[in-house]
């Protein structure tokens, strides 16, 4: 019996570097070591991709998850054909190609959610086009959410140590504030902590950041500090969770890479990516936390500026996309996927 988890890699947008970082993720003979990869997309496109890249790998269209070969060398593609080659508009916001995208979501997760494979690992899409073809969500995780029914999950990003999890996402600054509050930073919490354990951290240690400068100074430059986020850590440490903080965000992610903590609990969106990024751009990933499924991402949008151009080098692999986040993205997920069937 085949011991490597299913793990569907969904293709994109196709306008954007999606198709091309999947091909060249998936060139690579270690991705097969350590899981057993299925292509989540549309043939045609992702044969155009490979032309483009010079990469010397076959594509295997399927209609069926049992027809998969699992084999270096042969990407096995779920192919949905859903673009037409001569409407797409590479590198610009196409909503044929954001509906496209949405639809390779929603079959990975019918499989991940029916057993037919462990997990899910996403290339990116482009909210604008994901949009305009008719699907009215902000990004990955309310698809999942609300496919899955899951009633709470957040996104954690990690880059070699620095693993960060937030309390709000995508909110406009001015709402931020006000999110916060001492329910919502006790939930995050206890997310982060449950996904750590996931990951195989038995007894996580989470480090939770401040909202304002210097902590608040004492409830000068504000009281979420006092009023919110404090609470929430004690609470969380009356039921066993090691939460330390609030600390000033301007030193706790330095704190964190120096292996203080195992995680921490940014308040908003740039707080927690900006360091992220800085960290290690090109190995960030993402995993959606709360859900009944596995889903990792990659850490980048669809760079439609460097989408599907050529390398000027000549590489065997060429195109100017890097696929390192789908490739960390993907042997998260095969780790998550393991330790799933494990327990």
């Amino acid at each position: 019996m085949d011991s490597r988890p299913i793990i569907a890699i969904t293709m994109g947008d196709a306008a954007g570097v999606g198709p091309e970082i999947v091909l060249k993720a998936l060139s690579l003979e270690e991705m097969y070591a350590l899981c057993r990869p299925l292509v989540v997309g549309d043939a045609g496109v992702l044969a155009r991709a490979r032309q483009m890249l010079g990469l010397r790998v076959d594509l295997h269209p399927i209609a069926d998850v049992r027809a998969a070969r699992f084999e270096p060398g042969n990407i096995d593609v779920l192919n949905l054909a859903n673009i037409d080659l001569a409407r797409l508009k590479v590198g610009e916001v196409c909503p044929m190609a954001g509906k496209a995208a949405v639809e390779y979501v929603l079959e990975a997760s019918q499989l991940a959610l029916f057993g037919e494979v462990q997990g899910i690992a996403t290339a990116p899409l482009n909210k604008e086009a994901m949009q305009l073809g008719g699907y009215d969500y902000i990004g990955h995780t309310e698809i999942l959410a609300d496919l899955t029914g899951a009633s709470r999950c957040t996104t954690m990003l990690i880059t070699g140590s620095l693993r960060v999890v937030h309390v709000t996402r995508h909110l406009p600054l001015r709402q931020v504030a006000d999110s916060i509050t001492r329910e919502r930073v006790l939930e995050t919490i206890q997310l982060a902590a449950e996904g750590l354990r996931e990951m195989g951290i038995e007894e996580p240690s989470l480090g939770v950041a401040a909202l304002n400068p210097h902590c608040g100074e004492g409830g000068l430059l504000g009281r979420e500090e006092i009023e919110e986020i404090a609470p929430a850590v004690e609470a969380a440490q009356a039921i066993g969770i090691d939460a330390r903080g609030p600390y000033p965000a301007d030193s706790i992610f330095f704190r964190a890479i120096a292996g203080d903590f195992d995680a921490v609990v940014a308040m908003y969106h740039d707080q927690g990516h900006i360091p992220v990024k800085v960290h290690g751009f090109e190995r960030s990933v993402t995993v959606t936390l709360g859900l009944p499924i596995v889903r990792t991402s990659v850490d980048h949008g669809t760079a439609f500026d460097i989408a599907w151009q050529a390398s000027s080098r000549g590489s065997a692999r060429g195109g100017l996309a890097s696929p390192q986040s789908l490739i960390e993205a993907i042997k998260l997920a095969a780790r998550m996927a393991r330790r799933a069937g494990v327990r």
